[in-house]
């Protein structure tokens, strides 16, 4: 049996093939506060899946590891896990950033704490491939466009080459047009009434994928914000890149900077407060013994 260990705060994941999770609780009230953390910052919760593909691509539990991390050195206050998160997890949550594959399969329970709590105006952040599903209408309807689970609507492994269509935008604040080895889709169904804000597209590169597909060439959205209601409730964010295909991705400066920023555009925040985000200093040990 093939085992991975990911490290993670106080925690070690050993995921086979069989169901795992990584939660990471909420401190009791009158716990000590931890050094160097912003307990009144943004609220996030990650949602990660297992790994899955090939070494280097959809890491979604290094994701997990690295990025409640990187998030919590920005100033937020971050949860998550391998489970979808339940009514009173997002009770406590401002955005849920989504990294996993297919999302949009959910339970009965699953679906209505979510839709519970977009129609109360928290964000949704979907990275890659969580937009797919069996409807991709439905989950139009939260973050501005999907795709269908078993169609061909993606490239595989390519040169991709995202053009940047709103450089006016805050959250593409440093971007210039970049290509990275990823993966793009097509073939999708978008939200019509509001219709997306693209931030960025891509011109859908000749691979065997996308001659299957019928995707070579066109030019569709890769980056996007969507804005809306959901059943006349408060208006919520959503913000999607629907790259990740590759993992080391994450890691290039303009990418990173470009999610933190989508990330707290979408939870209702200053878009630059995670890029920017200085920690507050720590208390001086007092005492030669190093109290």
């Amino acid at each position: 049996m093939r085992m991975i260990l990911v490290a993670t705060w106080g925690a070690t994941l050993i995921a086979a093939g069989a169901t795992a999770e990584v939660a990471y609780a909420q401190p009791a009230a009158d716990s000590p506060r931890i050094p160097g953390q912003n307990s009144d910052g943004l609220r996030v919760y990650l949602r990660a899946g297992l790994k899955t593909h090939a070494a280097g691509e959809h890491d979604y539990p290094q994701f997990l590891a690295d990025w409640s991390k990187l998030l919590t050195e920005r100033g937020a206050v971050v949860d998550g896990s391998f489970h979808a998160p339940s009514a009173s997890e997002l009770a406590n949550t401002d955005v849920v950033v989504m990294y996993k594959g297919d999302a949009g399969y959910m339970t009965d329970d699953e679906r209505a704490a979510l839709r519970a709590f977009i129609k109360r105006g928290g964000g949704l952040v979907t990275l890659h491939d969580p937009l797919c599903g069996p409807d991709p209408e439905e989950f139009a309807s939260y973050v501005g466009g999907a795709k269908k689970h078993g169609e061909v609507n993606y490239t595989l492994g390519a040169d991709i080459p995202l053009s940047i269509v709103d450089k006016s935008s805050p959250i593409m604040k440093g971007m210039t047009d970049i290509t990275l080895f990823d993966e793009a889709f097509y073939k999708m169904t978008w939200a019509k009434a509001p219709a997306i804000h693209v931030l960025a597209t891509t011109k859908i590169p000749d691979t065997p994928a996308a001659r299957r597909g019928g995707g070579v060439g066109q030019v569709v959205p890769q980056v996007w914000t969507y804005e809306h209601s959901l059943e006349d409730g408060v208006p919520a964010r959503a913000f999607v890149w629907m790259q990740g295909h590759t993992y080391e991705n994450f890691a290039k400066p303009q990418i990173r900077d470009m999610l933190l920023r989508g990330i707290a555009w979408a939870g209702k925040q200053p878009v630059d407060s995670l890029v920017d985000y200085v920690p507050p200093a720590r208390p001086q040990r007092g005492g030669a013994a190093g109290k």
